[in-house]
């Protein structure tokens, strides 16, 4: 009987609520939730996309013990063997887990149950130190406490919003979307963006700020040396709730206007008009990201936003404040339950004794960790000495994410034990795995997640578990039994965990702690599976509110006030001249992390279908690469293969590559293998918005586009790429040479049965090659040769996997590469929603459509999730200026 369920999208920090539908016949569908507060109703194209994701195929379904098959308990009675003897060889800092915001607040609260109480060590740690770290680090900085004061409803209060180090378009595309619609409401409200690229986000800015990597600091410490020369200093709130005022105010006077703008990269004239900005408007939010954190000064960067926010008093009420905007669906869980190895649960301090010995009495533990664990890049640096020598990874892929990621693979593959709980069998970091253990996936667990704005809401689970997969949460107890920690470890159900992780946040807290989710200390199975989203706080005993934090001070620390923290711009980076680029890695609109559920989807795909490089022209022709090209990137520790894609809209002498490819997509794509492990010294955030590459044309002979209805294995060519499509796959290759039997390559690649021959031809003039096999009336591959980036229409070439070829002369056609008239290309994907190219919108625009509504009227492009919005628009601008020359 079909039946639907609420329950949270599983992508960015957003959280936004979804509706799944499962019918009759098991098809699942996917919409916005219009009643959950995060997006009431909204989606983007990855969460849209939802319902394509989830096929069992390559899906990890049983648990396997060297590569072989194995039963649960064989594995888990091996890794709670392997746990404990480390720990009493070796200690339990020879032991460590490395958890995911992909885990529910449930998974990660037993992890570091188990690892800080009664392992005894704080070596958990979580991919979200890669994201959000030096947040957490500047906000307990500031406040005493990993507070996020405001709510999403503050973007559409403000009348000033500052995105810095945000492309909010394309990461958080549902805020995006609902900032759009307040500005297009109120048109006087002023967006400014800080980036060093111009990204999509830009296409409602009124400025934009193309500040110089890592310039964060410098601005924001020059935004606060003019609020106090301009006297708009909050002084009544700055004497009643704040210390280190003056510190911090010399520390940022260093340097004059024109230093300012040296560091800044801003012309003067810039500066002015922001300072001035920011001065006259009461109610400012700035939104901050990855941009921000990622930097080895990243928790300085989010303390000299903060001291403009304390210094002007405009924090914790309706349209101000700053907002960090988070990068996973359960960061901000994680952070509850101590996720990360310098933090205990409910926002406790590991490194007080007090805090320590509240936990201790509330688990009944013998010993928690005494002291922080390994961050991240240590704990992969203590895998690679030897110190650590059982390692448990959890819905997370470092192998493709970690800086140095060539290091960090060789690590886990030297290591004595490595244990991976995962949905997908062939991850770039599970195939290293001693122990595999098969997880549940979004659709098959349940529990809650926290999102940016402190709410709290739940997954449901609407699909049967597959195979033998399990809740992670149930693996991690069954190993904390094995290992002698029964009593503590008796859970049956995700609802008992969440009860206990809720008393323990108001365990002698009585307002001491912002972490207070009490309340729900006793809930029951069903009220569990009824919870609300609700923001917290909700403290025992009170009624429910949504709240903001600090209007009228009530910091954490311990005499109530916050702090101002002193903090100088850190020194630019020499340019070496062997490494002379800016290397900025990033996200893009329709993947997500490694690919591993994104990858999944043909239509998500279809918008980016390769990892590439956003060049400026005229560094494009400095190095002699053109669009379309390939070009090698490199630093010192390693080297890419990426599609070049020259825009003015990237920052002369920076390169931007996003990190979402991995080995099982393309050949040579991990661009973190080129990241230096360099980090924060405070938050231990990696930097991989600010490294020293170089870049170089790649000497092609032949380029190839292929269609596949199978996916292509065994791939020998020294690049290669490939993606999802409808009707099976899509691939971009080259080769260094020109010689080699393709009709065998087509036959190894794609699985072409022997007796099955080819059609195609041969220019001896152009030196164009081109294959098609077909099954009778089905295409089985098509294969588009060139010695040079070939121009074949490639929507339309992969949408002849689906098309019926009875006719002869229309096989050739396929063989051609090209649509017949009465079949258009509709050129590369714009609009993932409704699958509507480039071509089909220029037309439109040619046909009179001249704004985004309209051609949304004529293609359903932008009418759906929204977020190609700004890239539509983008299109009309450039189409129209064309016109007009």
């Amino acid at each position: 009987m079909a039946h639907e369920v609420k329950t949270t999208c599983p992508y960015c920090g957003v959280g936004c609520g979804v509706i799944a539908r499962v019918s009759d016949d098991g098809a699942v569908s996917v919409k916005g939730d219009p009643e959950h507060p995060a997006n009431f109703g909204r989606l983007c194209s990855k969460g849209a996309a939802l319902a394509e994701t989830l096929d069992l195929d390559g899906r990890l379904l049983h648990p396997e013990i060297g590569g072989r098959r194995a039963g649960w308990d064989e594995a888990l009675d091996l890794v709670a063997e392997k746990f404990s003897q480390s720990i009493a060889e070796h200690g339990p800092d020879s032991v460590a887990l490395y958890v995911s915001g992909q885990l529910l607040t449930e998974d990660y609260y037993l992890a570091n149950k188990l690892m800080k109480g009664f392992i005894g060590s704080a070596n958990i740690d979580t991919n979200s130190r890669l994201c959000m770290s030096s947040s957490v680090a500047g906000h307990r900085r500031a406040f005493g406490s990993d507070t996020v004061p405001g709510s999403y409803e503050d973007l559409e209060l403000a009348d000033l919003v500052i995105l810095t180090g945000s492309n909010m378009a394309w990461c958080h595309p549902v805020l995006y979307q609902r900032l759009a619609a307040a500005k297009a409401n109120r048109p006087e409200m002023q967006v400014v963006v800080i980036d060093p690229r111009r990204t999509m986000t830009a296409d409602i800015a009124d400025m934009h700020l193309a500040i110089a990597p890592d310039g964060d600091v410098a601005l924001f410490n020059g935004l606060l040396v003019h609020l106090a020369e301009s006297g708009a200093i909050g002084w009544d709130y700055v004497s009643a709730n704040t210390n280190g005022f003056a510190e911090a105010l010399q520390a940022a006077s260093g340097l004059d206007l024109p230093a300012l703008s040296d560091a800044t990269g801003l012309a003067q004239k810039q500066l002015r008009e922001f300072f001035r900005l920011f001065e006259a408007t009461e109610k400012v939010v700035t939104c901050y990201s990855q941009g921000v954190n990622q930097s080895s000064a990243g928790t300085d960067k989010v303390n000299a936003i903060l001291n403009c926010h304390l210094a002007a008093g405009r924090i914790g009420r309706p349209g101000m404040g700053p907002f960090s905007l988070t990068g996973q669906p359960n960061a901000m869980g994680g952070r509850e339950v101590g996720g990360l190895a310098n933090m205990l649960a409910a926002h406790l301090d590991i490194e007080k004794s007090v805090d320590r010995d509240l936990v201790r009495r509330f688990w009944g533990a013998p010993a928690v960790a005494s002291k922080p664990g390994l961050k991240a890049v240590d704990m992969f640096r203590a895998v690679a000495d030897g110190r650590i020598k059982a390692l448990w990874i959890m819905a997370t892929n470092p192998v493709v994410s970690m800086p140095d990621a060539d290091a960090v693979e060789a690590a886990i593959k030297a290591c004595p034990f490595v244990v991976v709980s995962e949905m997908q069998r062939q991850t770039d970091t599970a195939r290293h795995a001693h122990v595999a253990l098969p997880s549940l996936g979004w659709g098959e667990k349940d529990g809650t997640v926290t999102n940016s704005e402190r709410r709290i809401s739940r997954q449901r689970a609407f699909l049967a578990a597959p195979g033998e997969a399990r809740a992670d949460w149930w693996q991690l107890a069954e190993v904390a039994r094995r290992m002698g920690f029964q009593e503590a470890f008796r859970h049956s159900s995700q609802s008992e965990i969440f009860a206990e992780h809720a008393a323990l946040s108001g365990f002698e807290n009585d307002g001491r702690r912002d972490f207070d989710i009490s309340a729900h200390a006793v809930i029951e199975t069903a009220a569990y599976d009824a919870l609300a989203p609700f923001q917290w706080p909700q403290p025992k005993d009170k009624a429910p509110q949504e709240r903001r934090f600090f209007a009228e001070g009530g910091f954490y620390h311990a005499d109530g006030r916050a702090r101002f923290i002193a903090v100088q711009a850190p020194q630019p980076r020499r340019v070496d001249a062997a490494f002379p680029y800016t290397l900025n890695t990033g996200r893009v609109r329709d993947h997500w992390h490694t690919m591993t559920r994104s990858g999944k989807s043909a239509r998500l795909s279809s918008h980016l279908a390769e990892p590439f490089v956003e060049i400026h022209p005229r560094d494009a022709q400095t190095i002699g690469v053109s669009d379309a090209d390939l070009v090698t990137i490199e630093s010192p520790l390693g080297a890419a293969i990426v599609r070049a894609l020259v825009t003015d809209r990237q920052a002369e002498g920076n390169l931007f590559v996003p990190m979402h490819w991995n080995d099982q997509f393309a050949s040579k794509a991990r661009i973190d293998a080129l990241v230096a492990p360099l980090t924060d010294p405070f938050s231990g955030q990696p930097a991989s918005k600010n490294v020293a590459v170089r870049a170089k044309r790649f000497s092609a002979k032949t380029y190839g586009f292929a269609v596949s209805a199978t996916k292509p294995e065994g791939l020998d060519a020294a690049y290669w790429a490939v993606a999802k499509a409808e009707g099976g796959w899509r691939m971009e290759l080259a080769q260094t040479d020109v010689d080699g039997d393709w009709i065998d390559w087509c036959r190894k690649a794609f699985s072409i049965p022997a007796e099955i021959d080819p059609i195609g031809y041969t220019d001896r003039t152009s030196g164009e090659f081109r294959l098609a096999f077909f099954d009778g009336e089905r295409l089985l591959a098509a294969l588009f040769l060139s010695p040079r980036p070939v121009a074949v229409a490639r929507n339309w070439a992969v949408s002849q996997l689906s098309a019926s070829h009875a006719n002869l002369s229309k096989r050739f056609a396929v063989a051609a590469g090209r649509p017949g008239a009465d079949k258009p290309d509709p050129g590369a994907t714009v609009c993932s929603c409704f699958s509507v190219g480039v071509n089909q919108i220029t037309a439109a625009i040619r046909e009179g459509c001249h704004s985004v509504e309209a051609v949304g009227q004529k293609t359903s492009a932008g009418t759906n999730c929204g977020s190609c919005r700004s890239e539509i628009r983008g299109i009309i601008h450039a189409c129209l200026a064309a016109a007009a020359e």
